[in-house]
C-alpha cells in the first residue's frame, strides 16, 4: 500500500477513536477483596469475644505478613475509642473497657483497603496539548479497626464509603504554552 494511502487512513481512524486513545488506570491498594461489599461481609464474620488473633488472616486481616495494616499502640487507641475522660468507663463498650483496664497488652490493628480507577474523558486533542483535561475517578474504601488482648478480638469497627466518584478538571487556555507562561510570571514578579 503506499503512503497516499496509508496517511489518510491512519488520520481518519486517529480523528475519529480520539476519546480512546485517553489514558485510563488504576489505583489498588493490595486487598483481598474484590468490592467494598466483600470487604465489610469479612469484617462482620469478626466477633468480639469469639473471634481469635489466629482466626484474621483466614478473613483476609493479616496484621503480620499482610500488606496496609497500621499498628495503633495502646494509648492512641484510649484516644481513638475513648477520647473523652468525662466519659464513665462503665458507659464504654466491653471491649474498649476491657481495653483501657489492660493497657498495654492491648493492641489495635487499623486495616485499610481500596480500589480506585480512573479514566481520562473529553476530546484528545484538547488533552493531548493540554487544553482541557478531565479525569474521572471511581472507587470504594474501607477501614477495619480490630482491638485485640490476651488471645481474644475485644472489638472491631468498620468505617468506609461503599462507593467514591470524583472529577478533576483543568482548563489551560494557553495548552502547552500555559507552564511557560506561569514561569515567566513567576520570574516577573521577583
Amino acid at each position: 500500500m503506499s503512503h497516499r494511502v496509508v496517511l489518510p487512513v491512519l488520520a481518519a481512524a486517529l480523528l475519529a477513536g480520539c476519546s480512546t486513545l485517553l489514558p485510563k488506570g488504576t489505583n489498588d491498594t493490595p486487598t483481598p477483596f474484590q468490592t467494598y461489599a466483600e470487604a465489610e461481609a469479612a469484617v462482620n464474620q469478626i466477633v468480639p469475644f469469639k473471634t481469635s488473633p489466629k482466626e484474621l488472616p483466614a478473613l483476609g486481616f493479616d496484621a503480620k505478613e499482610g500488606r496496609n495494616v497500621t499498628i495503633i499502640p495502646y494509648p492512641n487507641i484510649v484516644e481513638r475509642l475513648a477520647p473523652y475522660s468525662g466519659v464513665a468507663l462503665d458507659a464504654l463498650d466491653p471491649g474498649i473497657r476491657i481495653c483501657i483496664l489492660a493497657q498495654t497488652q492491648c493492641r489495635g490493628y487499623l486495616f485499610r483497603f481500596e480500589r480506585q480507577d480512573r479514566k481520562r474523558e473529553g476530546n484528545f486533542w484538547a488533552d493531548f496539548f493540554n487544553v482541557k483535561r478531565i479525569n474521572h475517578y471511581t472507587g470504594w474504601w474501607i477501614e477495619a479497626l480490630v482491638v485485640v488482648n490476651d488471645g481474644t478480638v475485644l472489638f472491631r469497627n468498620i468505617a468506609g464509603a461503599p462507593s467514591t466518584e470524583r472529577t478533576d478538571m483543568y482548563n489551560n487556555p494557553l495548552g502547552p504554552f500555559q507552564p511557560a507562561g506561569e514561569g515567566v510570571g513567576t520570574v516577573l514578579l521577583r
